[in-house]
């Protein structure tokens, strides 16, 4: 699967007259070997290094900015000043959906899309073509949740 996945990447970048690098292609292969972490670009740097450590950090970013503009990974930064990298679900529409915790900084991620209603209304009503959209919910998570109410009940934490 991630073989396949690689070369469809490898088939983006050639239409878009760029080639998959081995320095690419071990980035790409850290971003789908992580693809639910949320990786920040250092994340990705080091990462890559441990397999490749000949990469450089600039060549980490150039290539993460490349793979952005080439919508093969989504940029995003959840309000903490810190971009991080997503790859793009393939095939899907609309990028997907955050939940993030302020309490523990954990991002879950939403795959439906959850604002199709939304975006027929905006584009009737404001004459605005709609290319993609972002939702990132701020609360806290389930996890945070079991561990607080495990304090009231005074049981612990498994």
């Amino acid at each position: 699967m991630e073989e396949a996945r690689i070369d469809r990447i490898k088939k983006q970048l050639h239409s878009a007259s760029y080639k998959l690098t081995p320095q690419r292609e071990a980035t790409v292969r850290v971003l789908l070997e992580h693809e639910t972490d949320h990786l920040s670009a250092e994340d990705v740097y080091l990462l890559v290094k441990e397999k490749s450590p000949e990469i450089g950090l600039a060549t980490v970013y150039r290539t993460l900015e490349l793979l952005s503009e080439l919508k093969v990974v989504d940029k995003i930064n959840f309000g903490d000043g810190v971009y991080r990298y997503d790859l793009r679900q393939e095939g899907a529409a609309h990028f997907h959906h955050h939940l993030v915790c302020i309490e523990c900084g954990a991002v879950d991620e939403i795959q439906e899309d959850l604002l199709e209603n939304v975006e027929k209304v905006v584009e009737s009503r404001w004459h605005f073509i709609i290319k993609d959209h972002r939702l990132t919910f701020h609360g806290i998570c389930y996890r945070c949740q079991q561990k607080e109410k495990g304090k009231k009940d005074g049981t612990k934490e498994e």
